[in-house]
């Protein structure tokens, strides 16, 4: 994402990083949404989501990888940074020397469950007066932007 959209993908970067705590989406056995806390971190390049070990949210994912993770949107009700989503596949990392360098780094209660993101779809949502913009990325496709506002019968797509 970020050779295609560098921008987008800094945006997406400051709103994860201007909170610790993220919601995490997975989904129950029964194919309920489970919404959880989480704490996501970009390093390596990637998305990681490390949990605590035999945390249901684990189990979910160990059963079904699929996600969504969205951004602490913060206090009040300023829209001004934007909501931030990203959905994807969660893969558990199993390589014991790179949940080692993982732990060294983050230094996580231990032992825990660690999953590297495969991304399939980042949108960000700001207000770009006097419109609502909604940015979306997928792999293999480039950037698409759309502009509208309440009295819009038609989407003001670009990409």
């Amino acid at each position: 994402m970020e050779a295609v959209a560098p921008e987008l993908a800094r945006a997406v970067r400051a709103r994860f990083g201007a909170y610790r705590h993220h919601i995490l989406a997975t989904l129950r056995r029964d194919g309920a949404p489970r919404l959880s806390g989480l704490e996501a971190d970009f390093r390596y390049g990637e998305l990681w989501l490390g949990m605590m070990i035999g945390s249901r949210k684990a189990l979910d994912l160990r059963r079904d990888p699929r996600f969504a993770l969205h951004a602490n949107p913060g206090g009040g009700t300023d829209p001004g940074a934007g909501d931030v989503r990203i959905a994807g596949q969660a893969v558990e990392v199993t390589d014991s020397g790179l949940k080692a360098r993982y732990a060294a780094d983050v230094e996580p209660p231990e032992p825990f469950h660690l999953y590297r993101a495969e991304v399939t779809e980042v949108v960000r949502t700001s207000v770009e007066a006097p419109f609502m913009k909604v940015e979306s990325w997928r792999p293999g496709r480039p950037l698409r932007t759309i502009r509208r506002t309440s009295q819009d019968a038609e989407l003001l797509v670009d990409g």
